[in-house]
């Protein structure tokens, strides 16, 4: 090549760069100089010699890719003309037809547990990625164990390149953050993080091109994932949702708050008896124990009661409290007649009676609380409630003076304490006296659900393993059991290590920490799981943290140690199991108040669905979804194998933010 010809490419990104200059860089991105800025006395063919190609081509593409953003919202035609479906899966068809629904509307997907809502997921994303080459694709889930979770999940389905996916969480630097917005397309996050970010202005919320929002159900109020929907919408409208949950909502009115909150066009809806998913599923046997209360607990109960009635009177007496049934009084009714006597107080209560007036409501609800622990949890549950009021921990100075001045309360409290005083000191320790190695100390039943629990998990181990007596062992069957408060996880997990090495129970709680139980770090929650899918534990033993999302492995029993006024969460817990094999799920009741509530949760469970898939007019969707796709293109399914690595975890986020801070050095020097 002669000095004074010049490369096609040379050729093209002059004239673009001569383009580009008349219309000026409005943009703010740097360009390389171009022919027309050479600086005065050197020569126009010297100054063309000494230009980079691989500078003009960097101009080119750059203005190739501003045109195609600017056209059709940064559609690629040519991709565009196919929409994607992996057949390294088997192909199912319900998976199918909700995949292409959710391609072309704001949808929310409502799977059972276990049938592939990542999977859905993991189709859209990767479709949304190939048509929009500048966009963005972001996946946000409630905890960063479940982030970390779906990154690999999508990979293992789709096999989106790791170099364009990024995993961010509150730990990472926001520089580096900032960094990742600007190199990386996939990205995986807690919304918390999303909230953040956009508020900084360190996410290109224009060019956000698919949201997915993982536990869509949470999406009430002025939770995170409402907060992002909103702000999203400040800068664009043309973007895809997608939302993911095992159930739309505890009730009617929630589900719509999720509908409107979420800017949903559509719901496809699945229940464990719809037609379509039946191939799929396992059987699950779902069998509803009643226990009654027993003589020692029914008399605690009863004096219990008195003492509700005693604090109760002065509220009732001053009519901010309408005189009910106190036994069946709950909480939440209590919660709400404080509300409305701070909304509408008497003109005849005014200053400190107010205040004194709001320290009776704030005793009240607490003793309530204790009521619930009492009939749900049992007597030990109950002890360590009230043990924190009493001992100064939960900071209730007032509440803790008036109930000192109780005579039946301190009777009461002196009672439980001398049955439960050494069991707090081993709590507090977070290691059960059985595992210390003193097994010959006699576990006391707090509520006779604990007997029935333990020979519930007892049998289940025989059973298994007279069963399977050439082929398995107990290490091949895992048992879960659910419970709300971690105190009674705790007591559970005393319990059944008695058993041992029959039931190796583990507990499984939060990250938050308390005084009595230590909890979970994320890292130690990821452990726990892993351990009990390799067979390192059989029973895992955990509060509501355990119920979303996470892939706890094939469970074969579920135990529910208490009853949801949400069918969210009892769908939740029943997700655990009947994912590969026949599943059994046991939910123990106490009888009376736990037993009602349960019938009432799956009351509103059944409404809910009817509602959703046969009235349609009882909700009113969003009817803005936008056309992403240009008009004129109409994708076709194209099934193809896809192929991808081993996926390989993401390196700390110390690493990342150390290897930003080289790469800034470099281009400072």
């Amino acid at each position: 090549m002669s000095g004074r010809q010049r490369t096609l490419f040379q050729t093209w990104g002059s004239s673009v760069s001569r383009s580009a200059g008349a219309r000026g860089c409005g943009s703010g991105t740097e360009r390389p100089q171009t022919p027309g800025s050479s600086k005065a006395g050197l020569p126009a063919a010297a100054e063309a010699q000494a230009e980079s190609d691989d500078d003009v081509l960097l101009v080119a593409v750059y203005e190739a890719e501003r045109q195609l953003g600017l056209e059709n919202g940064g559609f690629c035609t040519s991709a565009g003309a196919l929409w994607i479906y992996p057949t390294n899966c088997p192909v199912r068809d319900y998976q199918l037809h909700i995949s292409r629904t959710a391609l072309f509307c704001n949808t929310l997907v409502c799977l059972p547990t276990g049938l592939g809502k990542t999977f859905i997921a993991a189709v859209v994303m990767y479709n949304f990625y190939r048509w929009f080459p500048s966009g963005k694709v972001v996946f946000m889930a409630p905890t960063k164990p479940l982030v970390t979770q779906q990154i690999e999940a999508c990979y293992q389905v789709m096999g989106i390149p790791q170099s364009h996916m990024a995993e961010m969480t509150g730990s990472t630097q926001v520089f580096t953050r900032k960094e990742i917005w600007c190199r990386k397309r996939v990205l995986f996050l807690t919304p918390q993080v999303m909230v953040n970010d956009l508020s900084r202005g360190a996410c290109p919320a224009a060019e956000i091109k698919c949201l997915v929002i993982d536990e869509a159900h949470k999406a009430l109020g002025n939770y995170a994932y409402c907060q992002v929907v909103r702000e999203l919408v400040k800068y664009t409208n043309h973007f895809r949702i997608l939302a993911l949950s095992a159930t739309p909502g505890s009730d009617i009115k929630a589900v719509q708050q999720v509908i409107t909150n979420l800017l949903i066009g559509q719901i496809e809806l699945r229940s464990e008896d719809s037609l379509d998913i039946l191939p799929y599923s396992h059987e699950r046997r779902v069998e509803k124990l009643v226990v009654p209360l027993g003589e020692e607990l029914t008399a605690i109960q009863k004096t219990y009661i008195q003492i509700l009635e005693a604090f109760s009177s002065s509220l009732i007496q001053r009519n901010v409290l309408i005189k009910r049934d106190i036994p069946n009084l709950t909480k939440y009714q209590l919660i709400l007649a404080r509300d409305q006597f701070r909304k509408n107080p008497s003109p005849n209560i005014v200053g400190i009676h107010q205040g004194i007036i709001e320290g009776e409501f704030a005793i009240c609800i607490s003793l309530y609380h204790g009521y619930e622990l009492l009939q749900q949890m049992g007597m030990r549950s109950l002890y360590f409630f009230l043990c924190g009021i009493m001992n100064g921990t939960k900071g209730m100075t007032r509440a803790k003076h008036e109930l000192s001045r109780n005579e039946d309360f301190m009777k009461l409290y002196n009672h439980l304490e001398c049955m439960f005083a050494q069991s707090r000191s081993t709590s507090a320790g977070g290691i059960p006296a059985i595992q210390k190695g003193d097994k010959h100390k006699k576990f006391f039943y707090s509520h006779p659900k604990l007997k029935k629990l333990e020979e519930v998990v007892v049998e289940h181990f025989k059973s298994w393993n007279a069963q399977n007596t050439s082929k398995k062992k107990y290490d091949e069957t895992r048992v879960m059991i659910f419970s709300s408060f971690r105190d009674s996880v705790q007591e559970i997990a005393e319990m059944l290590l008695q058993h041992q090495p029959i039931i190796r129970a583990m507990t499984f709680v939060g990250h938050a920490s308390g005084k009595s139980i230590k909890g979970f770090t994320q890292k130690e929650q990821l452990e726990v799981v892993k351990q009990f899918r390799d067979g390192g534990y059989n029973t895992l033993v955990s509060t509501c943290v355990g119920e979303e999302g996470l892939d706890i492995g094939e469970v074969d029993l579920i135990i529910c140690f208490d009853a949801q006024k949400s069918p969210v969460r009892l769908v939740q817990r029943m997700g655990r199991t009947g994912r590969r094999r026949q599943g059994r799920i046991v939910v123990i009741l106490a009888e009376g108040r736990e037993e009602r509530t349960y019938n009432q949760s799956q009351f509103n469970k059944r409404n809910i669905y009817r509602a959703i898939s046969g009235n349609r007019q009882v909700l009113h969707f969003y009817q803005g979804s936008p056309r992403m796709v240009p008009d004129g293109i109409n994708p076709e399914l194209h099934k193809m194998f896809i192929t991808h690595g081993v996926y390989e975890p993401e390196k700390p986020s110390w690493i990342l933010q150390r290897k930003s801070s080289i790469f800034s050095c470099r281009d400072g020097k």
